[in-house]
């Protein structure tokens, strides 16, 4: 069995800057608390997104196990449109209920999934039998959890919390189960 634990980031500052958005106070605060739920696991690789606020709210887990984190583009956030949204509700209710659906510069969720999941399924080959954490965002987790299993949907996405922490079990590339950890 392969356990990829995917890290959705804890609270971070917001800035236009997507790639350098850090965290907040309560953001390292509660990514502390996320590195002590792996102090009895023995995790294998720690993988992240590019973006700044993913990176430092799973840092402490790849500092603690010794390894060198591993950057993956395919992790980091669905960009939802090349502007920002004047109602993030609406444009995030759109993308969700017309899957093809793409704001201006976009992706849209079938574009997301397919780019999650096709690096999902790279890293389930490549670390079989591994124990993975992946710092990641909560759309495209979401986004990759569905398309193993079609229960993860919009309604899921709004319930996460900052930071949250799902573990996924894998045979091959086959979703066992899926069990949550932590909610911030």
């Amino acid at each position: 069995m392969t356990n990829l634990y995917f890290v959705r980031h804890a609270q971070s500052a917001y800035t236009p800057d997507e790639l350098g958005r850090p965290l907040t106070e309560k953001g390292f605060a509660d990514a502390k608390k996320v590195t002590e739920i792996f102090k009895n696991v023995e995790i294998d690789v720690v993988i992240s997104s590019p973006y700044k606020r993913a990176i430092q709210t799973v840092e402490g887990i790849a500092h603690d196990f010794g390894k060198e984190m591993e950057i993956e583009e395919g992790f980091k956030e669905r960009m939802l449109s090349i502007v920002p949204a004047e109602d993030f509700t609406f444009a995030i209710t759109k993308v969700w209920e017309d899957e093809s659906f793409a704001w201006g510069g976009g992706e849209s969720n079938e574009a997301a999934r397919k780019r999650g999941s096709e690096v999902t399924c790279r890293i389930l080959e490549k670390y079989k039998g591994k124990d993975i954490v992946i710092g990641t965002h909560g759309n495209i987790m979401v986004l990759i959890m569905s398309y193993f299993d079609q229960q993860y949907d919009f309604s899921f996405w709004r319930n996460l919390e900052m930071p949250d922490v799902y573990k996924l079990t894998f045979d091959g590339r086959e979703l066992r189960s899926v069990e949550r950890l932590w909610g911030g």
